[in-house]
């Protein structure tokens, strides 16, 4: 008997079918962000620094110069990555060398596009307010000046239209995804004046129905930017909830003791969609490289418990020039992916009626007695039938 066939009886015993995990799990898109491949810098061009609170660090050797190096990079990727996939591009990854944020257009994204679609891949779309000389005051769709604002408000409303291109192109949803770094490094005088600007940058913005999955994100600070945030996570989770958006949790984002496992039930229950960005934060939101760790499983167990999987679209986001880019993504990939097979692989029912019944000692039991069960033996199977690599060595 193969072990996979006995890991199947064994979790057959508690009420886990493993087919059915198998097949529900090859489904789940997990969107593969596309700035790890280059830290971030894009290609329009610029020689400057990365500004508004990112910082990449680390000069590992093999960053992409072009868009056609990193296609090749995420090809390499997808080759030993399990399961159904999307690319998640920010507006600067396009053909826009010389091209102004403000007058890029979906002719920009054509290669990408055509890439997508001969590989039956979807594309998510964020706009990029930040490292460039409109953004150098710390403020962008906050700012007081009204002609800087119609900038990044011309950009942020180009690049929805690009996603929408993306989705009709491409015969699959694409999620439009706003995130600026506004703020500042101390303590404001008025912390409402920004906020009020924002919310009307935003109306604008997100006037009129288009093809796309619109979502906010928030985050708590950044690097020059650590005492006062003007989207913050309760400014963006009002505004989702009084305008229909999807609420994008970024696993960074919150204070070093917040994990975004237990905010995704509760917010839930208010929005009708969810993005995440998972990343592996050190202290602070330092995008290290998703390992398989407490945080990663609790956020997959939360996602299938919860009944979630429709309702919650999955990107990840980090990078890490620490290390071999492509390692890294694929190491990401297929963690993202062993995470949400160990939460299907739980008796979810058995554990919610011990719970109910207020039968602890049964749902302790069951829960350590899961950690032992064989799904690597399941994770081998799955990788068997996809044709990708068990094993990373």
């Amino acid at each position: 008997m193969s072990l996979y066939a006995t890991a199947k009886e064994q979790y057959a015993a508690i009420g886990v079918d493993t087919e059915a995990a198998l097949k529900t799990l090859d489904a789940i898109p997990v969107s593969m962000h596309c700035w790890q491949g280059d830290d971030l810098r894009g290609f329009e061009g610029r020689d400057g620094a990365l500004t508004g609170g990112i910082q990449s660090t680390g000069s590992h050797p093999g960053a992409a110069s072009s868009a056609d190096e990193l296609r090749a990079y995420i090809d390499r990727v997808l080759a030993v990555a399990p399961g159904a996939a999307r690319i998640n591009l920010h507006a600067i990854y396009g053909d826009v060398k010389g091209v102004e944020r403000d007058q890029i257009e979906p002719e920009h994204f054509a290669a990408w596009v055509e890439w997508a679609k001969a590989r039956g891949l979807g594309l998510d779309f964020n706009p990029t307010l930040f490292s460039h000389p409109k953004s150098g005051d710390g403020l962008t769709l906050s700012h007081p000046d009204a002609g800087i604002r119609a900038f990044w408000i011309e950009h942020c409303k180009r690049s929805r239209r690009i996603a929408a291109h993306f989705a009709d192109q491409l015969g699959t949803h694409s999620v439009f995804n706003l995130w600026i770094a506004d703020g500042f490094k101390d303590n404001p005088a008025d912390a409402l004046t920004p906020r009020k600007r924002l919310a009307g940058a935003l109306d604008e913005i997100f006037a009129g129905k288009l093809n796309v999955v619109d979502a906010v994100e928030s985050k708590l600070f950044g690097i020059g930017l650590e005492s006062y945030t003007v989207g913050s996570h309760e400014f963006y989770l009002g505004y989702a909830v009084k305008n229909g958006l999807a609420l994008c949790l970024d696993a960074g984002h919150f204070h070093p003791t917040e994990v975004i496992s237990a905010k995704i039930s509760a917010v839930s229950l208010f929005v009708e969609r969810m993005l995440l960005h998972v990343s592996r934060p050190v202290r602070w939101d330092s995008d290290h490289v998703i390992m398989l760790d407490d945080e990663l499983a609790a956020i997959a167990r939360e996602i299938v418990r919860g009944g979630l999987l429709e309702r919650v679209h999955i990107g990840l986001d980090y990078f890490d020039g620490s290390v071999d880019r492509v390692t890294a993504w694929a190491v990401g990939m297929r963690n993202m992916r062993k995470a949400l097979l160990l939460a299907l692989l739980e008796p979810s029912q058995t554990l919610r009626e011990a719970e109910y019944a207020f039968d602890f000692t049964a749902r302790l039991r069951l829960t350590e007695e899961l950690k032992t069960m064989p799904w690597i033996a399941v994770w081998d199977e799955y990788c068997q039938r996809s044709g990708v690599p068990a094993r990373m060595l």
